[in-house]
């Protein structure tokens, strides 16, 4: 875009012009797949761009600016869903954080910094300004998108009652369970007492249900939650069991 402003060159054409060079370095380090639904997603997005008319809706740049963020954090976030991406940048981020042993977000908000850089110094300040609020948005929408719809959380129940409750779990919400055997170290006696101790790993949305179903077999358990990140292997999803 940068580009495009201060040349004659459109738009759509530099959409894909510049990804090229990242589209081959997806082959190299994500396979020919990636590289594949890269392409195809690149050029899709050129040709709306040349094709589709876009009305403006809004002089206000601060609305623009948001809800232009969030339309396209969503786009990239169901390409990403998908296999793919639609900016190269994510790729580069990949092939310099396996390089010099850093994260991919170090090296995204890196890239950002020159871009908006250039932006400050090639157009106005004020327009980098409106860039970065757009890529704020864009960014929060995105992380909804891979991880909000269905994030991962992973659930610790310590409860007198962990035989109903894992019962519970596996038949109403078809999750699976695993039980570790501790010892209570809370007592009136000074005693210790065995505890079965459940952990499951349920979606934020059905974390309201789990509350509730907890409260009807033991009110006072004692329940601890962790986001997850990323979950592989095991069983995740199941139907749940008939009675």
């Amino acid at each position: 875009m940068l580009v495009a402003a201060i040349t004659d060159i459109p738009l759509y054409l530099l959409i894909i012009g510049v990804n090229l060079p990242f589209i081959f370095l997806g082959y190299k380090i994500m396979g020919r797949r990636f590289a594949l639904k890269t392409a195809l997603a690149i050029v899709g997005l050129s040709i709306c761009v040349a094709v589709v008319p876009f009305p403006n809706v809004t002089d206000d740049d601060l609305l623009v600016a948001i809800f232009g963020g969030f339309f396209l954090g969503a786009g990239i976030g169901l390409a990403i869903r998908g296999g793919a991406v639609i900016d190269g940048t994510e790729i580069l981020a990949i092939y310099l954080s396996r390089k010099f042993s850093t994260t991919i977000g170090d090296i995204i908000i890196l890239i950002n910094v020159v871009i908006f850089s250039f932006a400050a110094y090639l157009l106005s300040i004020e327009i980098a300004l409106y860039s970065m609020i757009a890529y704020i948005s864009a960014s929060k929408t995105l992380d909804f998108i891979i991880e909000g719809i269905e994030e991962y959380m992973g659930i610790t129940i310590i409860s007198s009652q962990s035989d109903r409750i894992k019962e519970m779990i596996v038949q109403k919400l078809g999750r699976g369970v695993t039980i570790y055997k501790g010892q209570g170290g809370y007592s009136e006696n000074g005693k210790s007492r065995d505890i079965d101790i459940v952990y499951t790993v349920i979606t934020r949305l059905e974390l309201n249900k789990l509350n509730t179903e907890i409260e009807l077999i033991e009110p006072n358990a004692f329940i601890i939650m962790n986001s997850i990140k990323d979950i592989k292997g095991g069983m995740i999803k199941k139907r749940p069991l008939k009675d």
